[in-house]
């Protein structure tokens, strides 16, 4: 699956009078570290979780399908868009949801409340450069079950839903996943 590790080990010569050429090639450090990361990540996917590569030789860019099996979003499928800057790993991949959703820390333009996925944090548990990319799925998936977080919400009329009537948000959450479903 990890073609990347072919390219990086793939050497380009050319012979100009017997004489081989090897081209100046710089591999960023953020692609020497995809290597490692996206095998040690696809080792590691909960069972609820997938990963999809547009292209297989671009570890940097990545769709990760969410598909909880307990609580409220149970039944639901939701595709997250991952993106590794060049800057990584001193900084945190850019996420976004791809599927539209009725859930407190998640918004409906896709924007995500996830403390690990902030450069900075208050809670001490925000991006540092020992995380990884499976701290990042794991993360996404938590957010369906012990990470749910009321208290501190992106969408605060989830939140505040939830807080009133119980059984209003379980069926806006279902109502949400149905559309989804239906656009597949």
């Amino acid at each position: 699956m990890i073609t990347l590790n072919r390219k990086l080990k793939k050497e380009h010569t050319e012979t100009t009078n017997g004489v081989k050429i090897e081209p100046a090639k710089r591999i960023s450090v953020r692609d020497k570290l995809l290597v490692k990361e996206v095998q040690e990540m696809n080792e590691n996917l909960p069972a609820t979780c997938s990963v999809h590569f547009d292209d297989p030789n671009v570890l940097s860019e990545f769709i990760l399908t969410v598909a909880p099996d307990e609580g409220y979003w149970s039944g639901g499928k939701f595709k997250f868009s991952v993106f590794v800057t060049e800057d990584y790993n001193m900084a945190p991949p850019k996420v976004k949801c791809l599927t539209r959703l009725w859930h407190p820390n998640i918004n409906v333009d896709g924007d995500i409340c996830l403390s690990l996925l902030r450069q900075t944090s208050i809670d001490e548990h925000g991006w540092a450069p020992t995380r990884r990319l499976k701290d990042v799925v794991w993360g996404l998936n938590s957010l369906f079950t012990d990470l749910l977080n009321f208290e501190d919400p992106l969408n605060i009329e989830a939140a505040e839903m939830y807080k009133m009537n119980k059984t209003e948000f379980q069926s806006k959450v279902l109502e949400y996943i149905a559309v989804s479903k239906g656009k597949r």
